[in-house]
């Protein structure tokens, strides 16, 4: 019934390629290329870092990335169906590819959860910069921290943090309920109507944001050491494993590479977009945006002598505050332009990750889009109020065992499932180039491997991203 069910569902896809890149770097973009990928550059010395993500963004955007658009597009649904067609296609039990399907499914619906509490600081904090709460506090460390801890208290278990929510009432309920209800009236209104035409006002106006802060730092007195340090170059530091390990993780889960968001999305493309070229504009936007996030806080930081090492959302919530405080008259409009290019970097992020179970329950279920949203969002609303406090471990279980599993599992359905010449003619579709005679061997004996490494060093390091 499943097969019957794709064509209705082709109806609402992207009507342009640009709509297309615009969303699918939407889902890239995200709180890791602001408050990770510098604070690595950083601890890992500019260019020593870069050099290695550079190349690892080379070998992702022309594997996996294309491979997981391709599969989408090919079978026209989201995971489930997509790994149930690929097994048929090889010849295998098409039930146990849909079983293996729901992995990705799941994680994406808890990735979802876990940055809708995420979200839910980025609107509160967005707000406190339109008001000017932010720059009330000024450059009192004790205030800062002390606001954020009283918005993302912490919790060592999901017990003691259900049982912490209940008692008192949740720290930030209502602004994780304004950023599900912010996703759920963008996703009511479809792909095109919704999706689309949201993301292609979001991306390009958090560029327009960002390339406007890093501008505008370049004239802040102090943040030439901050620049010059980007521009290092260790060549000893090459040599470390580490900044091979954490270039890598951080550029494996900037790109979205986890059989999910860009396997539904991939789903609603039309067969005369060219994969390979949308998988590479792709990559440059996000990396583009991180380095944008890189030029803005590295410098910032400069300023006043900081220390990057705190990653996470202390770099975002805490640590720059008093640095974007102590730029005098700038500090308000410099705080509001931050905050709300963040906050459409995470609202783009977030539609994509419930997109994936929502296509889920429509496609098996055969719910229309409306309750399909409803109950995926509901859901969302009820799990994300519990786990508040214990949103760090949460947000570690899924990107450390689920998303890396969900990457492998597609990427060996279509490089080791599917018969080859159909995934290569899934790839060739809508590009007028040959594709590289490489691209398959290279998909099957290099990033697959890659994302059974990721699951594994995320489970030896405590996490890679």
């Amino acid at each position: 019934m499943a097969e019957k069910l794709a064509p209705t569902l082709k109806q609402d896809g992207f009507k342009s390629q640009w709509g297309f890149i615009m969303s699918a770097v939407g889902s890239c973009v995200g709180m890791a290329n602001i408050w990770r990928f510098p604070m690595l550059v950083s601890k890992y010395g500019g260019l020593t870092f870069l050099i290695p993500y550079f190349i690892f963004a080379v070998i992702i955007c022309q594997s996996g990335m294309m491979e997981e658009f391709s599969l989408g597009r090919w079978s026209g649904y989201g995971p489930v169906g997509s790994f149930g067609k690929a097994m048929e296609n090889g010849g295998k039990s098409k039930r146990a590819g849909e079983l293996i399907g729901g992995v990705p499914v799941f994680a994406s619906l808890c990735l979802g959860i876990g940055y809708s509490v995420i979200m839910g600081w980025v609107f509160y904090y967005t707000k406190m910069a339109l008001t000017g709460e932010l720059v009330a506090m000024g450059q009192d460390m004790a205030t800062i921290g002390g606001t954020f801890g009283a918005v993302a208290p912490e919790a060592e278990t999901l017990g003691e943090a259900i049982k912490m929510t209940f008692a008192t009432g949740g720290a930030n309920n209502l602004w994780i309920i304004i950023a599900i209800v912010a996703s759920f009236a963008i996703m009511i209104f479809g792909i095109s109507g919704g999706i689309e035409k949201s993301c292609k006002v979001m991306i390009p106006a958090l560029y327009v944001l960002f390339i406007i802060l890093a501008v505008a730092m370049i004239f802040i007195p102090g943040t030439g050491e901050g620049y010059k340090y980007i521009f290092t170059l260790n060549p000893k530091g090459l040599l470390n494993p580490m900044v091979w390990v954490y270039a890598f993780g951080q550029c494996f889960f900037s790109l979205s590479v986890a059989g999910s968001g860009s396997v539904i999305y991939g789903s609603y493309l039309g067969k005369d977009v060219n994969v390979r070229k949308s998988a590479v504009l792709c990559a440059v936007f996000d990396t583009s945006a991180a380095l944008l996030a890189m030029f803005i806080i590295i410098p910032a930081m400069a300023t006043v002598g900081a220390d990057l090492g705190n990653g996470g959302p202390g770099l975002m919530f805490v640590y720059l505050l008093p640095v974007f405080n102590g730029m005098g008259s700038f500090s308000r409009i410099i705080c509001i332009f931050f905050y709300v290019a963040v906050l459409f970097a995470g609202v783009s992020s977030i539609i994509n990750l419930f997109e994936t179970p929502v296509a889920f329950l429509q496609e098996k279920l055969h719910l229309k889009r409306l309750p399909a949203t409803a109950v995926i969002h509901g859901l969302g609303i009820l799990v994300a109020l519990m786990i508040q406090p214990w949103t760090s471990q949460w947000m570690d279980m899924v990107s450390i065992y689920l998303c890396p599993l969900g990457a492998a599992s597609a990427g060996i359905m279509f490089f080791w499932v599917m018969k080859k010449e159909t995934a290569l003619e899934a790839v060739q579709e809508g590009d007028p180039n040959p594709i590289m005679k490489w691209f398959h061997p290279f998909g099957k004996y290099v990033f697959v491997p890659l994302c059974l490494l990721c699951f594994i060093l995320g489970i030896a390091f405590g996490g890679i991203s």
